[in-house]
């Protein structure tokens, strides 16, 4: 008896334990969005690209600087035998045999002019690193789009779901009552057949619906990095009820706002810096110098205070001849970002103008659902009460029933389907990350 005692212990911590794995998770749009932009790798690798734009910036700065190098000698010999051809000593003494050396060194050069290559090496840095700030905040952008869409499709899956549940036991009601009219012969046995036979059908559909809910949910747990066990319900109020404002136009709060457009428009500067930095080969590169000597021989010599400066000029003349070619495919690339740019404004006026297109579509349909859906209720109650007074057949009250769920679906998906078009909208125009507050990241 302890055994079994125990046993059902056991099987009880189970079943809790259980039972708290597939608890279902509830968390807002804007708390959704938070999470993927603190576990997404894609804005990860983004942020450290923008390090390293920015290091990169600093290393270029830095080559404006002067370079100080200091260097040191300590060597012993080993008695070296030293054969002067000449002496200052008429004695004949011999010459003294120095076997330690030591010197010292303190240079400093200081770039002066290198035909702007300096200025435009940093130039170009300066709008790689603003491109890729850019470049991260689009990641961010895009990152934002994609849990408003997989929100969005588990949303209307957890919804169809839920109507065709509702459905499903009005349809088994159905098909109980009509297995006691078929019994007492008041019906015959084919209308209990299309009863079942509806029955199946909504099966068959809330099969698939829990498919793809599975498969949206476990999209979307992914990119937030939850465990694997989790079920994301949607609430209505996390995703329907707010307010929308300032509904976007035209293409100009796009151009101004569209990250991607920016991170192009730092990259052609760069170009054109680029096309600068080519040219610059056409220059002679002058530097300052200066030093510092000391050096110290035993017996023999000693040096010290050599101080020395002056100025160093330096020009590549086969650079001359062969730089031609450097130039026009700095201004080929130049080229490319301008051209490039030009492309995605086009594409970002098009995205704008569709996104408005979508969204007033959207307006306009959920006013056509909501009015089907009163239309269909009515319509199913009307043939509903012709069919209980024998003035319609089963074909017409399931017709009617089939109707008013797809009615009803199409009213609740309807309201979904108008907030994830403006989200789409603001999306096209550059401002969803600033509608979810990028900064509390």
């Amino acid at each position: 008896m302890k055994i079994n005692h125990f046993l059902l212990i056991g099987i009880y911590l189970i079943g809790i334990t259980s039972i708290k794995a597939q608890e279902s998770t509830s968390l807002t749009l804007d708390q959704a969005i938070h999470l993927a932009w603190s576990k997404s790798n894609e804005v990860s690798l983004a942020d450290s690209k923008v390090n390293s734009s920015k290091y990169e910036l600093q290393s270029k700065k830095n080559s404006q600087y002067p370079d100080l190098k200091l260097s040191g000698q300590y060597q012993n010999f080993i008695e070296p035998n030293i054969d002067m051809k000449f002496s200052t000593n008429g004695s004949g003494t011999p010459f003294p045999s120095g076997n330690k050396l030591m010197i010292g060194q303190l240079s400093a050069n200081l770039p002066v002019f290198a035909g702007f290559k300096i200025q435009n090496n940093i130039k170009i840095s300066e709008n790689l690193y603003q491109a890729q700030t850019a470049t991260a905040l689009q990641t961010k952008e895009e990152i934002a789009m994609r849990v408003v869409n997989y929100y969005a499709s588990l949303y209307k899956a957890q919804k169809t779901l839920e109507l065709l549940k509702d459905n499903q036991k009005q349809a088994e009601q159905r098909v109980v009552d009509f297995t006691e009219m078929e019994k007492n012969g008041i019906i015959p046995r084919n209308d209990l057949l299309k009863s079942q036979l509806q029955v199946s059908k909504i099966q068959l559909s809330i099969d698939e619906m829990n498919n793809n809910l599975n498969v949206v949910n476990y999209y979307l747990i992914s990119l937030l990095k939850l465990p694997m066990e989790t079920n994301l319900e949607i609430n209505e109020s996390d995703f329907i009820n707010f307010q929308i404002n300032n509904i976007p136009t035209d293409e100009n709060l796009a151009l101004d706002n569209r990250k991607d457009l920016e991170a192009v428009r730092f990259q052609e500067k760069a170009s054109e810096a680029g096309v600068k930095l080519a040219k610059g080969a056409y220059y002679p590169s002058v530097t300052i110098m200066g030093g510092y000597a000391s050096l110290g021989l035993q017996n023999i010599i000693t040096i010290e205070n050599a101080i020395n400066f002056g100025v160093g000029v330096s020009y590549d003349l086969s650079g001359i001849l062969k730089n031609n070619s450097t130039i026009k495919m700095a201004e080929s690339k130049s080229n490319e970002a301008k051209n490039y740019k030009e492309i995605l404004t086009d594409n970002i006026k098009v995205e704008v103008k569709k996104a408005i297109e979508d969204y007033n579509l959207s307006l306009k349909q959920n006013e056509v659902y909501v009015e089907a859906a009163t239309q269909s209720a009515e319509n199913y109650r009307i043939v509903k009460d012709k069919y209980d007074n024998g003035l319609s057949n089963t074909n017409d009250l399931l017709e009617a029933d089939v109707e008013q769920l797809s009615s009803k679906i199409n009213k609740a998906l309807a309201r979904a389907n108008i907030i994830q078009k403006y989200y789409e909208l603001l999306s096209t125009t550059g401002q969803l990350s600033q509608t979810f507050n990028i900064s509390k990241i």
